[in-house]
């Protein structure tokens, strides 16, 4: 659409990125390998989304470290998505921007310590005027694509500069971990990203 930058993952060249992983999976947690132990390196695919999702970040978003987790968001144009025409049942089709909306605001959640971009985490994000006020809030869907994210198309009145305020309530997967541990993720977080330009859609 113009007036948006075009989507760096629309490119079809691949930039190479040597991610290392323990043993365990995961980002590099700094522990070098054993001697003479081959340090393991990630899917291609898996590095592929890392580095698609830095150099999105980078042009068209913004991260905050924010409690356990390190939190990213990209604005783009109102996009297209498949979904489920009966309620998560049945064959998935197509569905266009509906009228009225302007963009695409994505957030990723990473575990700060580790840098895995979180499932089943609900989000809620407000757009937030100049003045205080929401103009518009939604619950955040996830979505698969060349990486991983959360996001929703939002309805945004006039062009300026907004305030996208995140509320990351914990995740609903279950976790292991021994009795008297603190479960991982287990707390609300909240990220504010202030001055956060929404172009005009033409």
């Amino acid at each position: 659409m113009p007036g948006f930058r075009t989507p760096l993952r629309s490119l079809s060249r691949a930039v190479p990125l040597a991610l290392a992983l323990t043993a365990c999976g995961g980002a590099d947690s700094g522990h070098s390998p054993a001697k003479g132990q081959a340090k393991e390196t990630a899917p291609a695919g898996v590095a592929h989304q890392y580095t698609v999702l830095k150099a999105e970040i980078a042009a068209n978003g913004g991260e905050a470290r924010a409690g356990a987790y390190r939190i990213g968001y990209v604005v783009e144009a109102a996009e297209p998505w498949f979904h489920s025409a009966h309620g998560g049942h049945g064959k998935l089709v197509s569905r266009a921007p509906a009228k009225g909306e302007t963009h695409h605001i994505e957030i990723i959640p990473r575990e700060a310590k580790t840098g895995r971009i979180v499932p089943d985490v609900p989000i809620r994000l407000e757009v937030v005027d100049s003045k205080g006020k929401a103009v518009q809030a939604q619950d955040l869907n996830f979505y698969y694509a060349e990486f991983f994210h959360y996001a929703n198309n939002f309805s945004i009145p006039q062009a300026g500069k907004y305030t996208l305020r995140v509320t990351l309530q914990p995740p609903t997967f279950l976790r292991h971990g021994a009795s008297g541990e603190q479960p991982a993720l287990s707390e609300k977080t909240t990220a504010t990203f202030r001055n956060v330009e929404l172009k005009a859609a033409s």
